[in-house]
């Protein structure tokens, strides 16, 4: 495993009928986060939109359980690691290497907080 793999976890966030996906990214000391309306099983090539939210500490790579005090529960979808394949200003292209989520996606940024994630053209 070459040294730059960081780890990513994605986890299935549910509080009621609400349910979303969380994918996490380690990016220093900390988790980049963007929440995903789908499993990490419907990534495609089709264009998903994610929302950027707030980092979490790197203790959510192995948490499952309870949270927002005991309104909901997180449980890990998918883990393994990633590795930068390129980055600018708009995109970021990443290679995971999960149980589900496998191959190489594009992150682009649509404004602000907003982003797409899709399936790499191979």
């Amino acid at each position: 495993m070459p040294e730059n793999n960081k780890k990513f976890v994605i986890q299935k966030h549910s509080r009621g009928k609400d349910i979303h996906w969380d994918l996490m990214l380690e990016v220093a000391d900390v988790l980049e986060t963007y929440r995903l309306p789908v499993p990490p099983e419907k990534i495609s090539n089709q264009a998903i939109e994610v929302v950027k939210i707030f980092d979490h500490p790197l203790k959510f790579l192995t948490y499952e359980g309870s949270v927002n005090k005991g309104a909901g529960s997180v449980k890990i979808a998918d883990t393994g690691t990633y590795q930068t394949i390129t980055q600018n200003g708009i995109n970021i292209e990443l290679q995971f290497a999960g149980k589900i989520l496998h191959g190489n996606f594009i992150l682009t940024l649509i404004e602000k907080d907003r982003w797409e994630i899709t399936a790499a053209q191979q």
